[in-house]
């Protein structure tokens, strides 16, 4: 189906040259070229390297430095990179020269968010249309609503958000710390363990669920799929808590379970141990 539009644009061009051959045949061929073009840009965006995107907007840019197209490109670009600093200035320019679209905004948003800039990001959130039905509309809003203490707003956001992505279990994860942060240790463990069950290769929700288990002293691991690396970081992410919490005892024993279940992958484990057992001895 790619190559079905070009190969179109083209038959008509060359129909068009028994008429008027020179001028025709190049329209023509230029729209081949946009098309090609467009396909390329959609590619750099969805599938390459996030550096490699940059350097092709970049590239493109130097070419063409008014083209609205290249400038959004590059944004996102940027932001899938990790370079929120930079994509944050393109979109600022596109926001004040009025080519800020839909797109855009949200992810803008979730750079300023990212960048901790969560007065700019609610203001750009009450620019857009209400979007109910749109997946990252919903999750930017929860996790400004998180920021600002709104709970209800929080947890509405969140709820819908969930039941609008194939991939549930990492807003159940940040749903699950908005809850640690409100001090309701119970309702986050229920949200980690609800991550835990939808994706079990994710460490993320497995360690907040450990962490949170610790902060309501109990200190045993949850039956959940875990490899024998992730079974010590566990333990000795617990021992940390046990140690927070003055559990001193506690806290040796996790760290000895630790070195026991991964030595060669968790050494950090063993140092923390040993320093506890001078500690003692003195």
């Amino acid at each position: 189906m790619k190559w079905a539009l070009p190969a179109a644009a083209l038959l008509m061009a060359l129909a068009a040259c028994e008429t008027a051959p020179r001028v025709d045949a190049d329209e023509g061929f230029d729209e081949i070229d946009l098309i090609e073009e467009a396909n390329l840009t959609d590619l750099m965006l969805s599938l390459s390297d996030p550096a490699d995107a940059v350097s092709y907007f970049e590239a493109a840019l130097t070419r063409e430095p008014q083209r609205v197209d290249y400038k959004r490109g590059y944004a996102q670009a940027l932001a899938r990179a990790g370079r929120y600093t930079e994509a944050a200035r393109i979109y600022e320019d596109l926001n004040t020269t009025g080519q800020a679209e839909t797109n855009d905004r949200l992810v803008y948003t979730e750079v300023l968010i990212r960048e901790n800039r969560f007065e700019e990001a609610a203001i750009q959130l009450e620019l857009l249309p209400t979007l109910t039905d749109e997946y990252r509309y919903n999750l930017l809003n929860a996790l400004v609503a998180d920021h600002y203490g709104r709970w209800a707003d929080s947890d509405r956001y969140y709820d819908q958000a969930q039941s609008l992505t194939t991939r549930p279990a990492p807003v159940l994860n940040n749903w699950g710390v908005s809850h640690l942060s409100r001090g309701d240790n119970p309702g986050a463990m229920d949200l980690f363990e609800r991550a835990v069950a939808l994706d079990p290769g994710q460490f993320g929700p497995k360690n907040n669920l450990t962490i949170t288990r610790g902060l309501e002293q109990i200190y045993t691991l949850p039956v959940v799929p875990m490899t024998e690396e992730e079974r010590a970081q566990l333990y000795h992410n617990l021992a940390l808590v046990a140690l927070r919490q003055g559990e001193e005892d506690v806290a040796k024993g996790l760290l000895r379970a630790a070195v026991n279940s991964h030595p060669r992958f968790f050494p950090a484990a063993a140092d923390k141990l040993e320093a506890l057992e001078a500690v003692v001895e003195r």
